[in-house]
């Protein structure tokens, strides 16, 4: 076995230092944003969450208020999910970058996945205030509309079997064909395969994403259960086939509730 790749060698060494160090800030990000949300969940009863019901939604206040609550959601639930395709950039970029430059690759990288979960979360924002305006969630962000719910169940049930979200998923799932055929080199390149990557996700997710309308956009048991069926579809065998059967339940969610109006 040469030098560079013995058990002893630096560059074994660095990749391993490199590797902890990203599976060691995602765990820390994804921790500190658990956190926050747990903190917000618990203070949803208050009288000052409460309050939200009196509140104009579309009010700028309650706007950034509402997109700082996505966008931390989003960085807690997606994140960790996207971690293999986090390392394998970075073990790429280390081949042709000194170590200083391969840590700014990645970093660039992230922040490009992360720009496109925060434009969802712009979107996700708007909606929830429309939702509220109507009256269809309520001040403690849960669904107060079987037909909304139903709804919402129906089309997350259709778009799990499609093929856009299996092109997507498959996207998702297979980090190293995304790295040899969206490869762009330099900073710019990185942001572009951030970006790219952040599409497949919101892609693969999005639909997801809008259940917790149904399900109560603060509760964190669901929307904890939501992070792990993305990372079981993205990150562990049969995936493809967990999202075939996570589509048929939310199918037979959604019948429930649109039956509830009969």
């Amino acid at each position: 076995m040469s030098q560079e790749f013995s058990s002893k060698s630096p560059t074994l060494a660095a990749i391993k230092r490199d590797r902890f160090i990203i599976v060691g800030g995602v765990a820390v990000i994804t921790t500190l944003a658990w956190i926050w949300l747990a903190n917000m969940a618990l203070d949803m009863p208050s009288g000052n969450m409460m309050s939200m019901a009196s509140m104009d939604p579309w009010a700028s206040s309650e706007l950034y208020s509402m997109l700082v609550m996505w966008v931390i959601m989003m960085v807690g639930m997606m994140l960790p999910s996207a971690t293999p395709m986090i390392l394998i950039y970075t073990r790429a970029v280390q081949k042709k970058n000194s170590g200083a430059d391969a840590k700014i690759l990645s970093a660039i990288f992230i922040t490009g996945y992360l720009l496109i979960w925060t434009l969802f979360s712009v979107g996700a924002t708007l909606l929830q205030a429309g939702l509220q305006d109507f009256n269809l969630i309520s001040a403690m962000l849960e669904s107060n509309s079987d037909s909304l719910a139903g709804i919402l169940f129906v089309m997350a049930g259709l778009y799990q079997i499609t093929p856009l979200k299996r092109a997507c998923l498959n996207g998702c799932r297979s980090p190293l064909n995304f790295i040899l055929n969206s490869w762009r080199p330099g900073r710019t390149g990185g942001l572009l395969m951030g970006l790219e990557h952040g599409l497949l996700c919101v892609g693969c997710c999005w639909m997801m994403m809008l259940l917790l309308f149904a399900i109560g956009v603060m509760n964190l048991f669901w929307v904890a259960s939501l992070a792990v069926l993305v990372l079981i579809e993205k990150a562990f065998p049969r995936g493809e086939w967990t999202a075939r059967i996570g589509g048929i339940s939310m199918l037979c969610a959604g019948v429930y509730f649109l039956s509830r109006l009969v």
